[in-house]
């Protein structure tokens, strides 16, 4: 699966997956806010088997088929987290 990964321009090393380029209205608007304007950063093909650095390619491809987009924080940030949910 073709997935997009934008950077948040308020929140270091936080990051958000993308089922569909550009497709920010899927978030939901308080994360959004959170976040800030959100920079392209990498284009991936994402399978279950790929290793990416602090994710797991099973849960991030989870949440783009079930929702349309994933967020990765840093570990101190979970408290994000509950926003995403």
């Amino acid at each position: 699966m073709l997935c997009f990964v934008y950077r948040s321009t308020r929140r270091d090393h936080t990051y958000v997956y993308l089922a569909n380029r550009d497709d920010f209205q899927s978030l939901p608007a308080d994360l959004s806010e959170r976040l800030g304007p959100l920079q392209l950063v990498l284009e991936v093909d994402l399978d279950p088997q790929r290793r990416l650095a602090k994710e797991d390619a099973r849960a991030v491809l989870a949440n783009l088929q079930e929702r349309g987009w994933h967020l990765q924080l840093p570990r101190h940030e979970q408290s994000l987290l509950a926003l995403s949910a």
